[in-house]
């Protein structure tokens, strides 16, 4: 392993904090060129062919994506991607104009734990009026939050990672100026194997 890296991206947010708070209660939609399957036993549904999911301000796309729901009645989900062609997704941070957007080959979502990992090539960046102010890669890329903590891991070398390590692309401030500056402190990193919390602020990721 190159190692595990753990710490702030975005300082005035806590683990990456990427929801807004509203998407917690807006509907979920699915749309797929192809027709979905739904496997009652299982509670499993299954959409392929340009699959976008949207809640809110966040959205999800993928060739393939699969929702199961527990016995507890959480989801999961799991949209597949290729090398050429990566699944996505992208929500509005709270209280900013900017966004976070990611691409892996697979992103799988666990309702009941809060988590959201993206595998496959991995890469986050945080966006503001389509323009990149960060980006992080590696080849294991997890949000948790609920204790709020943002991990990047290395490992093999990777078409996203080629060295295998951890990489993280800051902006200088003045690149990230505007309305979300105010809404932002500067970029700060911890340093490998070790695990920061961010500072605590508005925000959590969405469904």
């Amino acid at each position: 392993m190159a190692g595990v890296f753990a710490g702030l991206l975005w300082a005035a947010n806590p683990g990456l904090a990427l929801a807004e708070k509203a998407d917690r209660s807006q509907p979920i939609v699915v749309e797929a060129d192809k027709r979905g399957t739904v496997d009652t036993q299982k509670q499993i549904t299954v959409f392929t062919g340009n699959v976008v999911i949207t809640q809110g301000t966040l959205q999800v796309r993928g060739d393939r994506v699969e929702i199961q729901e527990s016995a507890d009645k959480f989801r999961t989900a799991v949209a597949f991607g290729s090398a050429q062609r990566p699944a996505f997704f992208k929500q509005k941070r709270e209280g900013t104009e900017e966004t976070v957007e990611g691409t892996a080959e697979r992103i799988d979502f666990d309702e009941k734990n809060d988590t959201l990992r993206l595998t496959g090539n991995p890469v986050v960046r945080r966006m503001l009026d389509a323009k990149m102010i960060d980006e992080v890669t590696g080849t294991l890329i997890t949000w948790d939050n609920r204790t709020e903590f943002f991990t990047v891991d290395g490992g093999a070398p990777t078409t996203a990672s080629p060295s295998g390590r951890v990489r993280m692309l800051l902006s200088p401030r003045q690149a990230a100026s505007g309305p979300a500056a105010a809404a932002s402190s500067p970029p700060k990193a911890a340093s490998p194997a070790t695990t920061s919390k961010a500072p605590r602020s508005a925000g959590a990721a969405g469904k």
